[in-house]
């Protein structure tokens, strides 16, 4: 009697136990349905944008320092901060008192060397008819050869000094070399400028505000992104509302170390027709590396989710069965002669080199997918997951490009993570790691 009370109870237990699995059975996949374990996100069209960021100095685009080739005093300026100036207009002026006294001293040498000049001509002149005759040795005769010979190369000298005298008075007036605005002005009236081994600037001149550049520094690790007419945008801090463009004209190859790091000058160039952008000022950039105009979109997450393993291995009973042929969402093309969704690729999984991320070994049958494939997982109309495979693209991080799909289109359920109470969204994907498989590795940040 008390055994069969014990195999009552245990009967009881039991029914009690199978009651509540029952229940958790029908809660998880009867009542809500499938699509209750699974967290979702709809696919989208929209823009993805990846920059890289840099800071630099706005400068115009030629600058040119005017300075002196003489010494002197300054006597008069004709030019202020900010002037416009043609080409040889006047800037300024030196005393020219010193340097007309070199002039009109350089003349006075120039006439004697010339008249000794003569009396050299007049001597060689009359004993050469003596030294024809054999009147007067040759002794006597060569110091009046060579003397003429000396007195014509003093004369050059004298012209040559003459030459350089009037010039120098020429270079005591300050000209433009070009046309421009004055953007420094470094002398007052009555500085003394003294251009010996280094020549003084008295002026800085820009040619062309309403053209601008900036000198960018781009860090090493990111100056293989930059190329010759990119997109660029920045700001300035003093109009902090504002967002101007300028396209890249030239990395340069010299590199610059700052604090260990080394730095490329990248020079973009600017519009400036409203005079806006002040040489000196720092502008905050950000490189157009990456531009897609409406695409679609998929969650990141969706790429790196990991279902369970019986997900998976209903998924794949399902793709053996799944009939070949079916068009691109993306591209409109129909999928390959074999049915796999990319091209070169027999079953559509790529190589049977080890099993992409999420796929425990031996249920995917072993494939890797190159790194710009992924496969996302999708809710059909019956709430059941259905893996995809895709093409992807650029990615900001939070959403991926899709290039080519089979199954994916504007609205589609795709699957982020899981819902299960005491169980991650998503299995997060270490930061910096590339996994072959899943939307060709982790977001590129910028």
């Amino acid at each position: 009697m008390k055994r069969k009370r014990l195999i009552w109870a245990g009967s009881i237990a039991g029914l009690a136990v199978l009651a509540v699995l029952t229940a958790v059975i029908v809660r998880n996949c009867g009542g809500k349905g499938r699509s209750g374990r699974f967290q979702t996100a709809e696919v989208t069209r929209g823009d993805i944008e990846n920059t890289v960021s840099s800071t630099g100095t706005i400068e115009s685009t030629v600058t040119i320092d005017v300075g002196t080739q003489v010494s002197g005093i300054i006597s008069r300026i004709y030019a202020d901060f900010n002037d416009p100036v043609q080409r040889g207009q006047v800037l300024a002026l030196l005393d020219t008192v010193p340097l007309y006294t070199q002039v009109l001293d350089a003349e006075a040498r120039l006439e004697q060397d010339n008249a000794q000049l003569e009396q050299a001509r007049m001597n060689y002149d009359r004993n050469t008819p003596l030294y024809e005759k054999r009147l007067i040795s040759q002794e006597e005769y060569l110091p009046f050869k060579f003397n003429l010979q000396v007195q014509q190369a003093v004369v050059k000298s004298s012209r040559a000094a003459l030459t350089r005298a009037r010039q120098n008075l020429d270079y005591a007036v300050i000209r433009s070399p070009i046309r421009g605005t004055v953007i420094q002005r470094a002398v007052e009236v009555g500085q003394t400028v003294a251009a010996s081994f280094n020549t003084p600037t008295l002026f800085v001149i820009a040619q062309d505000l309403s053209k601008m550049e900036i000198n960018a520094l781009v860090d090493e690790s990111d100056i293989g992104l930059i190329k010759t007419g990119q997109k660029a945008r920045f700001t300035v801090e003093a109009y902090p509302d504002r967002t101007f463009e300028g396209r890249v004209r030239q990395v340069r190859l010299q590199p610059t170390t700052v604090q260990n790091v080394v730095n490329y000058t990248v020079i973009v160039d600017v519009e400036n027709q409203d005079k806006l952008l002040l040489p000196g000022m720092t502008a905050t950039l950000d490189f157009v590396v990456e531009d897609r105009r409406q695409v679609l979109l998929v969650p990141s997450a969706a790429l790196k989710f990991q279902p369970p393993e019986d997900v998976l291995k209903q998924a794949f009973a399902e793709i053996r069965r799944r009939p070949e042929g079916r068009r691109d969402s993306t591209q409109g093309s129909p999928g390959s002669a074999a049915g796999g969704p990319f091209p070169g690729s027999r079953s559509g999984f790529g190589s049977r080199t080890g099993a992409g991320p999420g796929f425990p070994a031996g249920a995917a049958g072993g494939f890797a997918m190159p790194a710009d494939r992924g496969a996302v997982w999708i809710l059909d109309e019956k709430g059941r997951p259905r893996m995809d495979f895709v093409q992807t693209g650029a990615t900001d991080g939070k959403n991926t490009e899709i290039v080519r799909s089979r199954g994916l289109s504007e609205g589609v359920k795709v699957i982020t993570g899981l819902a299960e109470k005491g169980k991650p969204a998503a299995t997060p994907v270490p930061s910096g790691s590339r996994q072959r498989g899943f939307g060709g590795g982790p977001p590129r940040m910028f």
